[in-house]
């Protein structure tokens, strides 16, 4: 994937960003749902659906050119922060993943937000 980065403009950088994160966030739900500790998974699994969902609808803006994008792509990074920052407070290989596709992801959205301000 990051060969074909560097052929890609800012926009589809962003959009197929969120588009990994929005899968990687609900492979950890799913993960999250499917473990035996699943109660104590309970606020993992809130806010990786909550950014699967923002990481979807700001994709979906950017790529149909939406004036509302940049302000998705400021709530997306903030959903991926969150998320991120849950994440990282658990040792599951589907948590660490989704943590660092968040972290990415909020800062492709954070610098999609800011060249639109």
């Amino acid at each position: 994937m990051a060969a074909t980065q560097s052929h890609q403009s800012p926009l589809e950088t962003c959009i197929e960003g969120c588009f990994d994160c929005l899968r990687d966030c609900e492979n950890c739900a799913t993960a999250c749902l499917d473990s035996d500790m699943v109660q104590m998974m309970a606020q993992c699994i809130k806010l990786c659906r909550d950014c699967a969902d923002t990481c979807n609808i700001c994709a979906r803006f950017m790529a149909r050119n939406s004036d509302l994008h940049a302000q998705l792509c400021g709530v997306c990074a903030e959903a991926c922060d969150r998320c991120a920052a849950e994440c990282e407070k658990h040792d599951h290989d589907h948590c660490k993943r989704c943590a660092e596709s968040c972290r990415r992801c909020a800062e492709s959205c954070r610098q999609m937000a800011a060249a639109m301000a």
